[in-house]
């Protein structure tokens, strides 16, 4: 399902999803509102992409959104105003919820803005990120709850770790040669972009 947001006290304006040519959305999957998405993303059954509250959210190319996924945010507006405590700022752009390129949000990943997630990052199962910020090319192991935190680049969050101090962040460990996962990102990512190729042409 794509469709257009609708108007309330915190959201002033009717917004219709811009996804790329190149992207393909599962029918059973939900994009709404004030979304953008980039190019090679595959957004998988049952996923939920909802710009109806804090906006916009936006994904970038070859990135990919599995099973289950929620992607949504806070108010970033009320009675016309910007909320601007809701908002990162990415780029000289302020989004409610920023998914940078090449970035792997797997199954049930729950990411609820404000929050960032940029380049080359793994999201594992089950994981919640919420007022966060994610650095580059770092893995966020399964069942992981980050809460009012900046996680800087190449680190690691261990499986079911809950972060939500900044010295717990600054304390995390870097991604090194030997992390057994620290190349799983770009196979995850090889995957989604060839089977949202394979599924837009099997559309065509």
């Amino acid at each position: 399902m794509i469709e257009k947001n609708v108007l309330t006290d915190f959201s002033s304006r009717v917004s219709e999803p811009v996804i790329d040519a190149s992207t393909y959305v599962h029918p059973q999957a939900a994009v709404i509102g004030n979304v953008i998405l980039g190019k090679n993303i595959l957004v998988s059954p049952m996923a939920s992409i909802r710009g109806d509250e804090g906006q916009p959210l936006y994904v970038g190319d070859d990135s990919n959104v599995q099973d289950g996924v929620i992607i949504h945010a806070l108010e970033t507006e009320h009675d016309g105003k910007p909320v601007e405590g809701n908002l990162y700022e990415v780029d000289g752009k302020k989004y409610a919820v920023y998914v940078g390129d090449s970035v792997s949000l797997a199954h049930q990943v729950q990411i609820h803005g404000p929050a960032v997630v940029m380049d080359d990052t793994f999201v594992g199962m089950k994981v919640l990120v919420f007022k966060s910020f994610v650095g580059k090319n770092c893995v966020i192991e399964p069942g992981v709850i980050l809460m009012g935190v900046t996680v800087a680049d190449r680190r690691c969050v261990p499986a079911g770790s809950v972060i939500n101090t900044q010295e717990q962040a600054d304390n995390l460990p870097e991604v090194t040669d030997d992390y057994p996962l620290k190349d799983l990102n770009k196979g995850v990512v090889h995957v989604n972009t060839s089977l949202a190729k394979a599924y837009l042409k099997r559309e065509q």
